[in-house]
């Protein structure tokens, strides 16, 4: 079984209701935005789905003790640390989640599979081309010790989503000719909104391309199963300073007067592409959309067909077949909540649709499952660096006047499942 959510869940052994399952432990490295998330995911994934495994939620680690203590209580963690060196030794921690801002990912990560755990890190890998390989090359000699690494781009999770994915495999779309993404958000459209982290490129080693463009590159490439050959961009940070953040952490922080600082990172970025069969790719990613909230879009055009999602309906996929008489073709709406589509067998009767922290539920699921069996979960590491190289390859683009920038080749994606 892969992420698509298809097949059936299978054991590791005999099991009855009566008899436990092996547990896996797991610890997480931040608590904020995404830590919220994944504990939701942990949390939920052996109540909804028949696991191989039990996830044990043993501990959360951030550097505030109060807050780290608050934040254990309020989302389900057995305990709470404050050193994420001290969660990684714990003995009763299997596997380590990092969902801390990008500058901590390669270290965090590199200990913890050197330490002998599996390793959950949110997107994007890292903030440069070399941690990424570093966390690469790391996985690898875990990997010959029986220690997996994943890396989240939670949206392959949607059923949507995966069901696109399923189309594309099958052929129904034909010769891939076009690709099309946008990511609109608007939140730090007011100038006066301050300059938190994720404003910051030594923290979070790009703004809107990172944030947002690495979900839809890895998108775009895990739908078409292609990689990305050459990028041509343009970037722009449209608010040059902002006023320096209070005590408040997250997309919520407030401003505390204390004067101003630099952007260092990008809030737009705007680049064209092409696959490696010759298909042409769009890509805009912008925090400055004034109106969008998290207007994610993604539409394929292929010689038999096409399908098109957007993440604010994220229980719909529309789909057109090509090869239909053209009097009664046309986009149809498919209402992806029947037990037939991806992760949908668990869930809810048909109609009833689902939302964004599933997505976290099917990451955690689909993880437990590859380290029951030991195969390679995906994304992977390395797809994680390969995504890393696209968004190298649109800075560098955007340094130079737009000049097409190839993207360094990787391994080619094994086919669609």
């Amino acid at each position: 079984m892969d992420e698509t959510g298809t097949g059936t869940d299978t054991h590791t052994g005999p099991h009855t209701p009566d008899t436990p399952r092996a547990t896996l432990g797991v610890g997480m490295v931040g608590y904020a935005f995404m830590g919220a998330a994944h504990s939701q995911g942990w949390r939920t994934a052996g109540r909804v789905f028949d696991l191989p495994l039990t996830p044990v939620m043993a501990a959360v680690c951030g550097r505030d003790p109060a807050a780290v203590r608050a934040a254990a209580r309020r989302h389900g963690w057995a305990e709470a640390e404050t050193d994420w060196r001290a969660l990684i030794a714990r003995d009763d921690v299997q596997l380590v989640d990092i969902c801390t801002p990008g500058d901590s990912h390669a270290e965090i990560a590199i200990a913890a599979l050197e330490a002998g755990k599996h390793v959950l890190c949110e997107k994007p890998l890292a903030n440069t081309v070399a941690e990424a390989e570093a966390m690469v090359e790391a996985a690898d000699r875990a990997r010959e010790r029986g220690q997996l690494a994943m890396v989240g781009f939670n949206y392959r999770r949607v059923p949507a989503l995966a069901f696109a994915r399923r189309l594309v495999a099958s052929g129904r779309l034909g010769t891939l000719r076009h690709v099309r993404v946008t990511y609109l958000q608007d939140w730090i459209t007011d100038p006066e909104f301050p300059l938190v982290w994720r404003l910051r490129k030594e923290r979070a080693g790009s703004g809107a391309l990172g944030d947002l463009g690495a979900h839809i590159v890895d998108l775009a490439q895990h739908l078409t199963g292609e990689h990305l050959a050459g990028v041509s961009a343009l970037t722009e940070t449209f608010v040059k300073e902002r006023p320096l953040p209070g005590a408040a952490h997250g997309l919520s922080a407030a401003a505390d007067g204390a004067g101003r600082g630099p952007v260092t990172v990008d809030d737009a970025a705007l680049f064209t592409g092409r696959l490696a069969s010759g298909a042409l790719a769009s890509f805009e990613v912008t925090r400055v959309a004034a109106g969008r909230k998290n207007a994610l879009r993604i539409e394929l055009n292929g010689a038999l067909g096409s399908l098109s999602f957007d993440l604010e309906r994220l229980n719909e996929l529309c789909f057109h077949d090509h090869t239909e008489e053209a009097a009664v073709s046309g986009f149809r709406r498919i209402l992806v909540t029947e037990p037939e589509h991806p992760y949908l067998e668990a869930w809810w009767p048909p109609g009833h649709g689902l939302g964004y922290e599933h997505t976290f539920v099917h990451q955690a699921r689909d993880l437990v499952h590859a380290i029951a069996a030991g195969t390679g979960p995906r994304p992977s590491f390395a797809d994680g660096l390969q995504v890393q190289r696209v968004l190298a390859a649109v800075e560098e683009s955007a340094r130079h006047d737009s000049r097409y920038t190839p993207v360094e080749p990787a391994p080619v994606l094994p086919a669609l499942a």
